[in-house]
């Protein structure tokens, strides 16, 4: 909603507008753009005047259809660089679009909210699709009648603290292979397998933010060294020296939840449920139902 002054400042007739914008990225990186001349600063942000970031028409509506645009701006060594978009730091980022009064920067009004979807760069500029929030709303939700778990480990339906002892581990990284296969010193009191299917996190360095899923977690050698293999390679190369984090992971078992997390209570899914036998069975057509042969 508009405020007062700024109705009053656009019902006079001769405007001081501009537009910024604010990206957060998921590793809280913080950017602001402006397509004023001169840098703007409110919200604790600064709006960076020479990062060259527009936006086009934004399509918006009153119903629960999704909100969309696209952003457009350069790249640059200060603001969003071509390594980051790479690296996957914007992917999902947050978005935020205001309409300013540069003069008087108190004076304005949010247009836009939504993330990041899809990137694309080509030569020294970007493009990236907008979001709105309904997007969300494009999600199935419900419940789904299955063995294994529904739920996320950690997450309000699992209910697990990660951050508990015995769930998490922390060490600095030993060396690198492709981006994929991380070798770590041994990390006491954890088991081979311990890992599997969990978060792997760096938390230094040039590839600092950076998550990805956990293949496989073995012991590589007779001292105990631990070798981390990524589903996928990071999107920066992690250099030997730089911190690590790695979190439990969980392959959805009813035993699993049972005995590593002892959270049976939590389990969410229906590890009794009759399987496909059940549906194909009929009634038998003889009394004999022992299992032995016919004669």
């Amino acid at each position: 909603m508009i405020g007062e002054q700024l109705q009053a400042h656009l019902d006079s007739g001769a405007t001081t507008l501009c537009r910024a914008w604010a990206i957060t990225r998921n590793d809280g990186v913080t950017l602001g753009f402006t397509d004023h001349d001169l840098p703007l600063f409110f919200e604790g942000i600064t709006f960076s005047a020479s990062a060259g970031l527009s936006t086009s028409h934004t399509v918006q509506g009153t119903g629960l259809a999704v909100d969309n645009a696209e952003a457009a701006g350069a790249l640059s060594d200060a603001g969003v660089t071509a390594a980051d978009i790479e690296a996957g730091r914007y992917d999902g980022a947050e978005l935020r679009a205001w309409l300013v009064n540069w003069a008087v920067p108190e004076q304005r009004v949010m247009q836009f909210r939504g993330r990041l979807g899809e990137l694309r760069r080509s030569g020294g500029a970007f493009t990236a699709e907008l979001r709105g929030l309904t997007e969300a709303l494009n999600r199935p939700l419900g419940r789904i009648y299955q063995k294994p778990c529904t739920a996320v480990l950690g997450d309000a339906a699992c209910g697990v603290e990660l951050s508990a002892p015995g769930y998490a581990a922390e060490a600095v990284l030993v060396a690198v292979a492709q981006a994929r296969v991380l070798h770590l010193p041994p990390l006491s009191g954890f088991s081979p397998g311990w890992f599997n299917r969990g978060v792997l996190t760096i938390l230094d360095g040039a590839a600092q933010g950076l998550r990805a899923m956990v293949k496989r977690d073995r012991i590589r050698d007779a001292d105990g060294a631990r070798e981390i293999t990524l589903w996928a390679p990071l999107g920066a190369v992690p250099a030997p020296g730089d911190r690590v984090g790695v979190q439990a992971g969980c392959d959805k078992r009813f035993d699993t939840c049972r005995f590593k997390f002892g959270n049976a209570a939590n389990y969410q899914g229906f590890p009794d449920i009759p399987g496909t036998d059940w549906l194909t069975a009929v009634p038998a057509t003889i009394g004999e139902t022992g299992g032995g042969s016919r004669r």
